[in-house]
C-alpha cells in the first residue's frame, strides 16, 4: 500500500521496569516496559498573510484537546491528510517546537526525561541510512556512538546480530541499501540495536498492499483517529469496528479510506469539471464529518472509560508542561564521535572509485594544460606577465572548484537533524568531523596536486622555501573559498541556490581582481578587503617576485631586442601593483584569509545549531519497546 496517510503503530513489550520514570531515581533513564498517557494537549501555531511590511497575524489551533493512552502492544495513530496525525506524532515523539503547545505528556505517570529523544527511538518517513555503507555498517554506526562506552564490543556485535536477525537482514548485512525497502529496515535495525523502550516509526507500512495493511490493524491492541486536530475515536481497536459501523460502511474499508484519501468514499460529491469548486466542498465537508465524528466520540463511553484511567495518572504530577525542557545528550565523548564521523566520511568517500577516477583525471588533464602552455608561452620580454598570469589561473581554479564545497552540509540536511536529535553526536564532533573527513580530501588535495603539477611543467624557478610557502598559500585560500560556500549552505533545503549565489561571487571578485592588477579600477579599490581572491593573489605574487630578477646578464642581447618596456625586477612589479614588499605585505593576506575563514565557519557552526533545534512535520508510526 503506497499512500500518504499511512499509519502511526506502536509496540510495547516487558522490560525492567524499575528503570522506568516514576520507577528509578535516575530521572535520565528511560528503560523496560513503558506507557504512555497525553492529555489535553493543544496545539497553538502563529501564522502571518498579507503583503511584505502589513502582514496580518492570526493564531491557527493545529491539536485540539487530544488525550489518550497507549499501553504495551500495538498501537496505531490513522487520519486523513491533514497534518494532525504528524504534527501529534512529532509532539509526542518531543520532535516538535514546544511553543503553542500546552498539555501533559506523561510516562508511567511521570513527566518525560528532558533527555527523551536520545532515550526513545525514531525512524522518521525519509530514510536517512547511509546508501554508500553496507546494511551493516550503519548499524555499526549507531551501536558505536548511541551504545555507552563501558559495552564491550562482543555485547554490540551481538545485539546488532539481533536486531539483523529479527529484520531478515542477516542474509544482506553486507549489501548496501540501495531500494527503499531495505532502507526501511535498516531505519529500524539501526534503532532496535539501542533496545530503547519506545520506538516511533513513520510509516512503516508503505509498499504494504491493501490486504498485509489490513492485517496490521487487525493485530493492533489500540486505535487513534485523528482529523481537523480533533480525536475521532481512541480505543481498543477490536472494539472500532462495531464503533463506526454506520451507514452500512464496513470499519476496514473506513479505515483503509481514511488512509488512502481522507474520507474519499464517505463524501459524494459530483463530478462538476471544477476541481477548485470540488476541492473546496470536499474539504468543507469532511470538516463537518470530522467535527460530527469528534462530538460523537466525546460523548461515548469509550471516551468517558479512557478519561477514568488517564485521571489518576495526571494527578500524579503537578508540574505542568512536560516538553518544554529539552537536552541532547550522548552516550559517548567527543573524540570517540569525532574518530567515528571522520571514518564514515572517509569510508563514503571511498565507494565513489568512478567519480574519484574521473575527478582527479580531469584535474591531471586541467594541470597539464595549463603548464604545457606556460613552458610554450614563456618569453623573456614578458615574463613577468606571463608569471603573474599563471598565479592568477592558479587563483581562478582554487576559487571555482570550491563553489559546490556547501553541498557537504546540505545531503546531510536530513540526516543530521535526526542523527543529532536522537543523540548520536553533538554538532561540534559532527562539525570537525565533517571538514576534516569531507573537506580534506575532497578539496585541500586536489588543489595541492593540481598546483605540484602546474608549476613543475611549467619550470618556474624557486626555491624550497618558496615552493612550500606557495603551497601554504594554496592551502589557505582553499579554506577560505570552501568556507564561504558552507556559511551559506549549511541548513539550506536546496543547495542550487547558494552554489549560483558563491558563483557569483568569485566571478566578481576574481573580475575585480584582474582589472585592478592591469591599474583599470583603482577607484574601486575597497572591494578589495572584501576579497578572497584579492588576499590569494596578491600573497602568490609576494610570495613569487619579491627577490627575483628578470634581466640577468646573459640575456641582456635578447631583452634589448624587446619592443615593450620590460621589468627587470620583482620589486619593480609588486611596487607598480602597489603591494607592499614588507613581511606584513605578505603574511597580512594570510592573517586576512585566516580571519575570514574563522568567520565563515563560525557561522556555519551557528548555522548547524539553529538547524539542529528545527523540528520538521513527521508522518509517523510509533512502536513500544
Amino acid at each position: 500500500m503506497s499512500s500518504n496517510n499511512d499509519s502511526v503503530v506502536v509496540s510495547v513489550t516487558g522490560g525492567n521496569s524499575s528503570d522506568l520514570p516514576g520507577n528509578s531515581n535516575d530521572p535520565h533513564t528511560l528503560t523496560g516496559e513503558a506507557v504512555l498517557s497525553f492529555h489535553n494537549i493543544n496545539y497553538q501555531k502563529t501564522v502571518q498573510h498579507g503583503f511584505p511590511f502589513c502582514k496580518k497575524t492570526r493564531v491557527v489551533e493545529r491539536l485540539s484537546n487530544i488525550s489518550g493512552i497507549m499501553k504495551p502492544g500495538l498501537n496505531v495513530i490513522m487520519g486523513p491528510q491533514d497534518g494532525s496525525r504528524s504534527l501529534l506524532l512529532d509532539v509526542l515523539a518531543a520532535r516538535k517546537d514546544p511553543r503553542g503547545l500546552s498539555g501533559d505528556i506523561l510516562i508511567n505517570g511521570k513527566p518525560r526525561p528532558a533527555t527523551f529523544t536520545c532515550t526513545s527511538g525514531y525512524v522518521p518517513q525519509n530514510d536517512v541510512v547511509m546508501h554508500t555503507l553496507t546494511v551493516r555498517d550503519n548499524l555499526e554506526f549507531s551501536a558505536a556512538l548511541r551504545l555507552p562506552m563501558t559495552m564491550t564490543r562482543e555485547e554490540k556485535r551481538r545485539r546488532i546480530n539481533k536486531a539483523l536477525e529479527l529484520l531478515c537482514l542477516d542474509k544482506e548485512s553486507n549489501v548496501k541499501p540501495r531500494s527503499k525497502e531495505l532502507r526501511k529496515r535498516t531505519s529500524i535495525a539501526m534503532e532496535l540495536v539501542t533496545e530503547h523502550p519506545i520506538l516511533f516509526l513513520d510509516d512503516p507500512t508503505t509498499g504494504l498492499d491493501w490486504s498485509t495493511a489490513t492485517d496490521v490493524i487487525s493485530v493492533l491492541r489500540s486505535l487513534t483517529l485523528v482529523g481537523s486536530g480533533k480525536v475521532i475515536y481512541h480505543g481498543p481497536a477490536w472494539d472500532a469496528s462495531q464503533y463506526f459501523k454506520f451507514a452500512d460502511l464496513h470499519s476496514a474499508v473506513f479505515f483503509m479510506n481514511i488512509i488512502d484519501g481522507g474520507f474519499l468514499t464517505l463524501l459524494d460529491i459530483e463530478e462538476d469539471g471544477h476541481d477548485a469548486n470540488k476541492h473546496n466542498k470536499l474539504s468543507e465537508r469532511q470538516h463537518q464529518l470530522t467535527e460530527k465524528l469528534a462530538n460523537k466520540y466525546v460523548q461515548s463511553s469509550i471516551y468517558s472509560k479512557m478519561r477514568t484511567e488517564l485521571d489518576p495518572l495526571l494527578g500524579e504530577q503537578k508540574a505542568g508542561r512536560s516538553s518544554a525542557l529539552e537536552e541532547i545528550t550522548c552516550a559517548t565523548p567527543f573524540w570517540h564521535q569525532l574518530w567515528w564521523i571522520i571514518c564514515r566520511s572517509f569510508t563514503n568517500f571511498k565507494v565513489f572509485p568512478r567519480i574519484t577516477v574521473i575527478w582527479a583525471f580531469i584535474t591531471v588533464i586541467l594541470a597539464v594544460s595549463l603548464g604545457v602552455a606556460f613552458r610554450v608561452l614563456r618569453n623573456d620580454c614578458i615574463e613577468v606577465q606571463t608569471r603573474a598570469g599563471l598565479l592568477f589561473l592558479l587563483t581562478v581554479f582554487q576559487c571555482l572548484t570550491n563553489v559546490t564545497a556547501g553541498e557537504v552540509l546540505v545531503i546531510d540536511r536530513d540526516r543530521f537533524p535526526h542523527e543529532h536529535t536522537s543523540g548520536y553526536y553533538r554538532v561540534s564532533s559532527y562539525f570537525l568531523g565533517k571538514l576534516l573527513g569531507e573537506l580534506v580530501p575532497r578539496r585541500l588535495l586536489p588543489s595541492i596536486i593540481f598546483t605540484v603539477i602546474v608549476f613543475i611543467i611549467a619550470g618556474v624557478n624557486t626555491d624550497v622555501k618558496g615552493f612550500f610557502t606557495m603551497l601554504f598559500t594554496i592551502m589557505m585560500l582553499t579554506s577560505s573559498a570552501s568556507s564561504l560556500p558552507l556559511s551559506i549552505g549549511a541548513g539550506q533545503i536546496a543547495k542550487d541556490v547558494p552554489i549560483v549565489i558563491v558563483t557569483i561571487y568569485f566571478v566578481f571578485m576574481l573580475f575585480i581582481s584582474g582589472l585592478y592588477s592591469i591599474n583599470v579600477i583603482q577607484d574601486f579599490s575597497w572591494i578589495q578587503y572584501f576579497s578572497i581572491p584579492h588576499y590569494g593573489f596578491t600573497a602568490l605574487l609576494h610570495n613569487e617576485f619579491l627577490g627575483q630578477n628578470f634581466c640577468p646578464e646573459n640575456k641582456t642581447a635578447e631583452i634589448s631586442r624587446c619592443q615593450n618596456f620590460v621589468i627587470c625586477s620583482g620589486e619593480e612589479f609588486l611596487i607598480i601593483q602597489g603591494i607592499d614588499l614588507s613581511s606584513w605585505g605578505f603574511w597580512g593576506n594570510h592573517v586576512a584569509l585566516a580571519c575570514m575563514t574563522i568567520i565563515l565557519l563560525s557561522i556555519t557552526y551557528v548555522e548547524l545549531l539553529a538547524f539542529s533545534k528545527r523540528r520538521c512535520f513527521f508522518k509517523s508510526v510509533f512502536h513500544f519497546l
